[in-house]
């Protein structure tokens, strides 16, 4: 019984870590996506059909949705 306690442990303890690493992985999008748009010139963005008021919102759907 205790052996199977400790696996479902295990698997919590997993899955855990699988929501740390998929957070982080995300914030990385989210920063290099901000740091990409907010280096384009107002025209670049213009041509993409964005403004700079837009941009941590478009960084944040790349990186976690809408």
């Amino acid at each position: 019984m205790a052996m199977t306690h400790d696996i479902q442990i295990a698997r919590q303890g997993n899955g855990f870590f699988a929501a740390i690493k998929d957070a982080i992985a995300r914030r990385k999008v989210y920063n290099q996506t901000l740091n990409e748009l907010r280096q384009l010139s107002n025209r670049e963005l213009n041509d993409l059909g964005l403004s700079r008021s837009v941009i941590t919102r478009v960084a944040a759907e790349a990186a976690y949705g809408k």
